[in-house]
């Protein structure tokens, strides 16, 4: 889609209002999605039923048609279903007589239906209930007009280094388990994060399968074990996930029903991954009542934890189909941010995040980080309590200097000592405070957050102005501390962060400085607040002073021992990068130079493409659109230009940069489902981690413009 020529049509969709809404008439309970829908179909376990060491998600896949309706995941089981009748063997998409809808939606379930043969009537609800266990329930209807004989075969595969034989049948049920083993990867085994890598697999079901057959496939050749008889031969009609380069080792149950017109089979399916020192009999009875699990209770549950969030509401006729995109995706939004939520555990005494638990990968698995913390101001939105007690994981485990981590998590503190100095987060500590504050309005919560974020402002301050100038550099870790850790212009064309002073750091100072004045004259203390805003507008004046080129109106790095834009060669710091315009976000240009800084900004040959602000300019020789910090659209860095485009009154061009970045975003939610770490500006590509929680904030350029 040409995002110029759509531009009007979307603005009168952004003009929407914004009510709370309770639970009638919730959305994700009354669905008719499609796989063309924008639609977010990753699973985790509630947060009150979630623990960190063994924890499992499941992607639903429903859009590949050379594969089935399944759900996967990276490093546990796969889930899936065939069928056959009169000899016709089905279960890829393509084959089917209707593809899945999904009717009902949340950040743990999922319902669904889909007919493999005209008349036969297929419905799922996929519970993942724990981060241990996951229920199927499952109904076959027959609304044809004469019974039918309908094979029913469910499948399970997983990624295995054992052999085919440890598949173990045990009584008193149809219950199988079997050794499955998780990888930790590099990072995480650097970092010593505990996670089970030994595991005991299971599946259950409460009814009696003709007959069991095991397989085990090597990349392209499959070889196949019966456990009972008879059974059919499936090894030429299964194709199991091409995505897996280890050894795939699975089972597939077989029944035959016979099913009267108008009737159903009804059984559940219980699977999952357990610690391996659990003893079997304990193990059946603890997995038993999950057969009786109220599963409308669960969505009951769902319902409720969403009803605090606002509803977009707007003409709903005469632009139906982009309407329902956009609210699927902001519902979607939030779906992925309570999902990456988890509960006390370890060190956290309170709630805290991961960046993504399906799929899991090691530095995400980690713990908090500030920047990651932006997605708070949207999750605060659903969960108050819950996004307050995020920030109080970084007020509990503060140094008593006022150091804070750079990562904070259940089993994790990170602080990485370089040159005697600890690294931390990028400072957006306060303005996410404040944020959080001003949708909750607890006056608790503002005290702690005023205590906590003025020693962090002040130990950071002291520890990163080497030269005292008034001016502060990246410490630390610094390209980490900086937030833009790989493929920077700057850092790998001219010098390592640490030796510039930069419109980047020193803008979130002023926003951090300016947020604490909120804060403080909201608790009563005058002359704190006067304080923090003087410090805030010296701040400003040096940014102003030192980091502003008047002949190419734009903000640039400066050497930190002379506030020149050299380094090396004359002008090699004068690179045109997505930091230039954060002074604009923290209030620090006046009218006049954020109009030049406009010029820039709008300019389609450097930073307004297709899909959003990209992290460097178009024109720079170093741009890469699909990169990492050298040219992609990271959504919290557009979110907060879009923020401070809006602060300062230029409501038309934020309206038309969120339009830019949610183009793409929905674009990708209908393709493949999933939300990525960063997008292209150009293309419809994006990168490199999926379900990643930040891309969740997204919801709030929708809220925004509903203000």
């Amino acid at each position: 889609m040409d995002t110029r020529k759509s531009a009007g049509f979307w603005l009168v969709l952004f003009a929407f209002l914004l009510f709370f809404t309770d639970l009638k008439g919730q959305f994700l309970s009354n669905l008719d999605a499609t796989k063309d829908d924008a639609l977010f179909t990753t699973y985790a376990a509630p947060q009150n039923r979630s623990e960190y060491l063994n924890d499992q998600g499941y992607q639903f896949l429903w859009n590949d048609e050379e594969n089935g309706a399944e759900f996967v995941s990276k490093e546990g089981l796969n889930f899936g279903m065939a069928f056959s009748r009169d000899d016709e063997f089905r279960f890829r998409l393509k084959e089917l007589y209707r593809e899945p809808v999904v009717t009902l939606s949340y950040s743990d379930l999922v319902s669904y239906y889909y007919y493999p043969f005209q008349g036969i009537r297929v419905t799922v609800l996929f519970d993942v209930f724990s981060s241990k266990e996951a229920i199927a329930d499952i109904r076959v209807r027959n609304e044809g007009n004469f019974p039918v004989e309908l094979q029913v075969f469910p499948y399970f595969y997983f990624p295995s280094r054992d052999t085919v034989n440890d598949i173990l049948h045990q009584a008193p049920f149809d219950f199988y388990s079997f050794p499955v083993h998780k990888s930790r990867d590099g990072w995480m085994k650097e970092h010593s994060i505990p996670v089970s890598e030994e595991l005991t697999g299971f599946t259950a079901t409460d009814i009696r399968f003709d007959s069991v057959l095991t397989f085990v496939k090597y990349k392209h050749v499959a070889t196949m074990q019966r456990v009972t008889d008879p059974f059919l031969h499936l090894k030429d009609q299964l194709r199991m996930n091409k995505r897996s380069s280890l050894a795939v080792k699975g089972f597939l149950f077989s029944r035959e029903f016979r099913i009267c017109q108008g009737e159903q089979v009804h059984f559940r399916m219980v699977f999952g991954l357990e610690d391996k020192e659990i003893r079997m009999p304990i193990l059946s009875k603890k997995i038993q009542p999950l057969f009786a699990t109220d599963l409308k209770k669960l969505v009951r549950e769902d319902e409720e934890a969403y009803k605090k969030i606002p509803l977009l509401k707007g003409e709903t006729n005469q632009h139906a189909l982009k309407e329902r995109d956009l609210t699927c995706f902001y519902w979607s939004c939030f779906s992925l941010l309570r999902q990456c939520m988890m509960p006390p555990e370890g060190k956290c005494t309170r709630n805290y995040y991961v960046f993504s638990r399906e799929p899991k990968w090691g530095w995400g698995y980690g713990g908090q980080v500030f920047h990651e913390s932006l997605s708070m101001l949207a999750y605060a939105l659903m969960d108050p309590e819950g996004a307050m007690n995020s920030q109080r994981v970084y007020f509990e485990r503060q140094h008593p200097d006022g150091y804070i981590n750079y990562r904070t998590g259940p089993y994790l503190d990170e602080t990485i000592e370089i040159n005697g100095k600890l690294t931390s987060s990028a400072p957006l500590f306060n303005y996410e405070n404040l944020g959080i504050f001003r949708i909750t309005h607890d006056k608790k919560f503002l005290g702690e957050a005023y205590r906590s974020g003025s020693r962090f402002y002040q130990f950071y301050v002291a520890n990163r102005d080497s030269n005292n100038n008034g001016l502060c550099e990246w410490g630390g870790e610094a390209s980490l501390e900086s937030l833009r850790d790989a493929r920077v212009a700057v850092w790998d064309q001219v010098g390592w962060p640490s030796n510039f002073e930069g419109p980047d750091l020193n803008s979130m100072l002023v926003r951090e400085a300016r947020s604490l004045a909120v804060m403080a004259s909201g608790l009563g203390f005058r002359e704190d607040a006067a304080k923090w805003t003087k410090e805030a507008e010296s701040r400003s004046n040096l940014i102003n002073r030192t980091m502003w080129d008047p002949a190419d109106g734009f903000y640039y790095n400066v050497n930190r021992e002379d506030q020149s834009f050299t380094f090396r060669r004359k002008d090699d710091l004068k690179i045109r990068e997505i930091i230039g315009f954060l002074p604009l976000w923290a209030g620090v240009s006046d009218r006049k130079k954020t109009n030049r800084l406009l010029h820039h900004l709008t300019d389609p040959d450097e930073f307004w493409r297709s899909y959003g602000i990209p992290s460097l300019s178009a024109k720079e020789s170093y741009y890469n659109p699909i990169g990492y910090w050298n040219g992609p659209v990271w959504v919290q860095w557009d979110y907060l230009l879009f923020r401070g485009l809006l602060d300062q009154g230029y409501k038309k061009e934020a309206e038309e940069l969120a339009m830019k970045v949610l183009d793409n975003m929905i674009w990708h939610l209908k393709q493949d489902h999933a939300f990525w770490e960063f997008y292209s500006p150009d293309d419809r590509e994006a990168g490199w981690n999926k379900t990643y929680i930040w891309a969740g904030l997204a919801a709030r350029f929708l809220v925004d413009l509903g203000e």
